[in-house]
């Protein structure tokens, strides 16, 4: 048994590829192997990863079925004690698996492990995430995980690991879930286990990539299902304010996009406190100039300059 499985969905990152698996193979820790799934790629992509030609390597090919199935695969065929994630166009630093190899050495009993990494929103620029409740040098388990997974999230797939015993028993990813599949998975796990972060900067995260999965249009989505968490918001303030914002924030993109009956929908479960002033103001301004000023925002981002209305 390794100590880690990596695994990577694999889905046309032909130009990014070899970068991301070259930051995998340049780790210091060295007890791992890497499971590449191609989702059904149609450009460079596996023939890239084929040509490392690394022992530590295993591709497996599936038909296009999305990145939960892919990970859920890669999950499936892996030999690992804990299992780390990696997408396709993301970076690690070289001390990334052993920085979480030590945190799972000192706090065995946790669902989640993670470091803290960094967001590249330019060629040039990066943001550096910050948390509620949490200052820069803490290491160990987190007191209030929801609490403190704002204004940025603590858990971002590329720079955590999970105990695949774990995973077995939460059941994965939900393939039927097209955007926010590991907002799902990590709220399952933080609600019935406890959460483990780093001090160290270990993972970039690259944002300006045009073709992520995450910039898909709202209406061509599927999102998570919030009633599965309802009986664990009425006895964890902190859940239901950090599951609010999410709520907000689907239900403000349906509204961008015309979409009322969406938006009504997502925001009928709202705790009215829970809402910021500024989206009270944003839902009295017409969808049309909306959607400008969401244009505007993502070019001031890779500008550097950035803003959250749920701060």
């Amino acid at each position: 048994m390794v100590f880690f499985s990596v695994v990577i969905p694999l889905y046309n990152k032909a130009d990014y590829i070899e970068n991301t698996i070259k930051s995998v193979l340049d780790q210091t820790f060295a007890d791992y192997e890497i499971i590449v799934v191609n989702d059904g790629s149609t450009d460079e992509s596996e023939a890239i990863v084929r040509r490392f030609n690394d022992e530590k390597i295993q591709v497996f090919n599936q038909k296009n079925q999305g990145v939960s199935a892919a990970r859920n695969f890669g999950i499936e065929k892996s030999k690992g004690k804990l299992i780390a994630f990696m997408d396709a166009d993301d970076f690690w630093l070289p001390n990334h698996l052993q920085e979480l190899s030590d945190l799972y050495r000192d706090y065995p009993n946790c669902g989640l492990y993670c470091s803290r990494h960094k967001i590249r929103i330019s060629k040039n620029r990066f943001q550096i995430p910050y948390y509620d409740a949490i200052d820069s040098s803490f290491r160990g388990i987190l007191k209030d995980y929801f609490l403190s997974n704002k204004p940025f999230r603590i858990t971002w797939t590329s720079s955590l690991a999970i105990p695949k015993e774990i995973l077995q028993n939460i059941g994965g990813f939900t393939p039927e879930v097209t955007n926010g599949q590991d907002l799902e998975l990590w709220t399952k796990i933080g609600i019935k286990y406890p959460v483990a972060l780093t001090n160290k900067t270990t993972a970039i995260y690259n944002f300006n990539i045009e073709n992520s999965l995450a910039k898909n249009k709202i209406n061509s989505k599927v999102l998570m299902n919030f009633e599965q968490f309802k009986i664990f918001e009425k006895d964890n303030p902190s859940l239901k304010k950090f599951l609010d914002l999410y709520r907000i924030e689907y239900g403000l993109h349906y509204y961008i996009s015309g979409n009322k009956t969406k938006k009504n929908f997502y925001f009928q479960d709202v705790d009215p406190e829970n809402i910021p002033l500024n989206v009270k103001f944003l839902l009295k301004v017409p969808p049309f100039i909306l959607r400008s000023l969401l244009k505007l925002k993502r070019k001031l981002k890779q500008s550097g300059i950035d803003f959250s209305i749920y701060d």
